[in-house]
């Protein structure tokens, strides 16, 4: 089969990224091609999964710029690129605007600054998968139809093989089955490359069989790969984002992708096999899923906590794990002393007490940097472990997206390797680099991030494409 389907722009992948760029396409006046590999209305995508929280930073999107812009130096420490962090501060707001004016509804799920802008309706606070009719769920349909009310098409089951190039421009996507969809430009957002065991052992971690895949583990890197055969370069592929979770999520899926166990993490301690410590918990859950999955043995982790972190930070997240992880079935140790937790976790009992022995030290006296491995507290309080019954629960890594990806510059055009845009092709969303990871594994908001490069990509090539038709 070697059919053409003739469009203006081409867009793969049908998740946030993808279906913002092509409803704001059409809506400039655009024919518009979203290639979709799943092969069904509700196929699966890392959107659908998530939370549906659009935030910057864990800042909300529309407080005064010099709060965004403090919460993306906050996490990335200064890693995101200069043109984009002004882009999320100037642009994210806007973003909501229009996804509003689409009949997307939001709510404020709670009293931080970050829940301000949740898709409605919200997620159940449960364990488990609870996608299904909420918001994430329902925004996706909802762009789909204005999609195909404004003349765009949703092809689903069809997968992106390599870029069409015609005397160095980006012109088109040739599938596997053959098929190719011809156009002036074509735009990658099918995410990251989470799913690609083999990449990411390349890239990040030794031992990927041993991490969680939190997401829906479709993003395979396909879209960095034709990128980079077109001529994009690549940036920060090192990094990942994701939380930490109950090792019991490795067989048992009503545990992930929620409850996290970030909060009781940085208030409490991990430890391997041998009771000590390994990880820096006051960097935050996503430092420390990047932590566990380099460990020589990313299924060592266990959580140390006290009756008081388990009642005070175990309660305190958007889905608390107590209760809703021993409602799961997840797997809760306790015990009157650490001697006898650590025989029930099956930790060295000597080394679980002199871990927690220095711990407890430094607690009182605020010596933390005298710790090993040191313990950042700028951002989250330590608590103390000292009063029964003490809980043990096995952890792991949960990988959701890649952080790089191809470079991009602030209309989303994707860069070659001298900072040239390569002629016709866009990025947008978790398959960009330049905004999330570096060496502080700064997170700054996957539905933020996509939702505004993919509306950049689509107004873009909305005016070029005009004057390239021009020519």
């Amino acid at each position: 089969m070697n059919t053409s389907d003739n469009h203006d722009l081409i867009v793969v992948g049908g998740g946030i990224a993808g279906i913002v760029t092509a409803t704001r396409a059409a809506e400039r006046g655009l024919r518009v091609a979203v290639l979709e590999k799943g092969e069904t209305p509700d196929y699966k995508c890392n959107t659908r999964w998530s939370g549906g929280i659009v935030h910057v930073g864990y800042v909300d999107p529309k407080e005064p710029a010099a709060n965004i812009e403090a919460g993306i130096a906050r996490n990335t420490k200064g890693f995101t690129d200069p043109a984009l962090a002004d882009l999320l501060v100037k642009e994210t707001g806007k973003v909501i605007d229009w996804l509003r004016a689409q009949g997307i509804r939001f709510i404020r799920s709670g009293t931080l600054s970050y829940l301000a802008w949740t898709m409605a309706p919200p997620r159940a606070l449960v364990a488990g998968m609870d996608w299904k009719g909420r918001g994430p769920d329902v925004m996706l349909r909802t762009l789909t139809d204005q999609l195909i009310k404004r003349g765009g098409k949703l092809h689903l089951g069809v997968t992106a093989a390599r870029l069409i190039q015609d005397n160095g421009r980006v012109t088109g996507v040739e599938a596997t089955d053959g098929r190719r969809f011809t156009g002036a430009a074509v735009v990658i957002a099918d995410g990251g490359f989470q799913a690609n065991i083999d990449l990411i052992r390349e890239k990040i971690m030794a031992h990927p069989e041993a991490v969680k895949q939190r997401g829906a583990a479709t993003g395979m890197g396909d879209g960095m790969r034709m990128a980079v055969e077109a001529g994009a370069s690549l940036t920060g592929l090192d990094t990942f984002y994701g939380h930490l979770l109950s090792r019991d999520s490795m067989t048992n899926d009503r545990v992930w992708p929620y409850p996290e166990l970030d909060g009781m993490a940085t208030a409490g301690i991990v430890v391997n096999h041998a009771g000590q410590r390994f990880v820096n918990e006051g960097l935050g859950g996503v430092n420390m899923a990047n932590q566990i999955a380099r460990n020589d043995d990313p299924l060592c982790a266990t959580l140390i906590l006290d009756t008081p972190i388990w009642e005070g930070p175990g309660r305190s997240a958007r889905i608390p794990a107590n209760p809703a992880l021993e409602r799961a079935g997840g797997t809760i140790l306790r015990a009157k002393t650490l001697r006898e937790l650590a025989v029930l976790a099956k930790l060295d009992p000597d080394g679980l007490e002199a871990t927690v022995a220095a711990y407890n030290a430094a607690c009182a006296s605020g010596a933390f940097d005298s710790l090993t491995p040191p313990r950042a507290t700028d951002r989250f309080k330590p608590m103390p472990i000292a009063q029964g019954p003490f809980l043990a629960i096995p952890a792991c890594a949960g990988i959701t997206y890649t952080m790089g990806g191809i470079r991009v510059d602030s209309d989303a055009r994707a860069l070659t390797a001298d900072g040239a845009p390569v002629p016709g092709l866009y990025a947008a969303g978790a398959a960009t680099g330049g905004i999330e990871g570096g060496p502080a594994i700064g997170y700054i908001g996957g539905l933020a991030k996509s939702a505004l490069l993919g509306f950049r990509a689509a107004e873009h090539a909305a005016s070029a494409i005009g004057e390239w038709a021009k020519k």
